[in-house]
């Protein structure tokens, strides 16, 4: 498997993306099946990864979250609980509510569709289109039910309608769990915009996208697996095996950059300037973020300021 396509989980808020299915894709998608590639429920589970960061008056932690999970899930106990019940505020990447399905689908049509006149498939050469037209295909969809979409936001849709399929939901996500715990009395924050996210895919150079999108559908019968075997190192907390995974030997610099290590120099800012406040702050991002060369916490290093695991 190529390893672009490790990164796909760690590169984007799903819960933001999964609203933005398209209505026709929404009512094709086939009957979700069973999963019966990886049982998730024999992981052993240690607990997923939990970091800190502290001065005198000030407590931040870092945790590692899955956009979308299966039903069953055991992950949110022991220091994870404690450490979210002693906060005074929840931070995730962006703030959800329930105007964010319609602010999605603005964006999406503001910045996700091609120019009149131009497809999708036309942009791609023969093999790439032979590829992505059977992996769309292989979701019971037609062949042209994104040619009117740019091909990052293809890509994305390969990526994660699958997971739809079988099993997978924004409503057993992490980030969904974390909010439903915290209660209305918990400050929220978020880290940033979904203008922003969306931004960061539109802008990224055509040859980027197109390369994005070839991978995914070149991979695309390996996407169940792959994420599966992210979620059995999440479960464990074995952050290595998940930078294993997710983070290392990219092929696309610009993409790296771009949507991961760039953005995570912008959370070590925002956390840098946090600590000058007292408080307890809880930030919840896609574990990639966490995991690998690059990472959040290596940006607060080249700051000075160091990260402790608990968990």
């Amino acid at each position: 498997m190529k390893p672009i396509m490790r990164r796909i989980a760690g590169l984007f808020s799903g819960v933001a993306m999964l609203a933005t299915l398209p209505a026709c894709a929404q009512q094709s998608l086939p009957t979700p099946v069973p999963n019966t590639r990886v049982s998730l429920a024999e992981v052993e589970l240690d607990g997923p990864a939990l970091w800190r960061v502290a001065d005198e008056d000030t407590t931040i932690y870092l945790f590692g979250t899955v956009h979308a999970l299966p039903e069953g899930m055991d992950w949110y106990r022991g220091t994870i609980s404690d450490a979210l019940a002693s906060s005074d505020m929840l931070v995730t990447e962006i703030l959800t509510d329930e105007s964010m399905a319609a602010t999605m689908q603005q964006l999406v049509a503001e910045k996700a569709v091609l120019p009149e006149g131009q497809s999708l498939r036309a942009l791609l050469d023969v093999n790439q289109r032979a590829s992505y037209e059977k992996a769309v295909a292989g979701l019971g969809l037609p062949a042209d039910s994104f040619d009117r979409f740019e091909p990052w936001y293809a890509a994305m849709m390969l990526s994660m309608l699958p997971l739809l399929q079988q099993g997978y939901t924004p409503d057993q996500g992490v980030e969904k769990i974390l909010e439903s715990r915290a209660g209305a009395g918990l400050g929220r924050g978020e880290l940033e915009t979904v203008d922003y996210q969306i931004a960061l895919f539109d802008q990224l150079p055509m040859e980027s996208q197109i390369s994005f999108l070839a991978e995914v559908a070149d991979n695309f019968d390996k996407m169940k697996p792959m994420i599966d075997a992210m979620v059995a190192e999440w479960l464990e907390g074995d952050a290595d095996g998940l930078a294993a995974l997710m983070n290392d030997s990219m092929t696309d610099p610009v993409l790296a950059e771009w949507l991961l290590y760039k953005r995570n120099r912008n959370w070590a800012g925002w956390i840098d300037r946090r600590l000058d406040q007292p408080g307890t702050v809880f930030i919840a991002v896609g574990a990639g973020h966490l995991a690998g060369e690059k990472s959040v916490q290596d940006a607060l290093a080249d700051r000075g300021i160091q990260t402790e695991r608990v968990q």
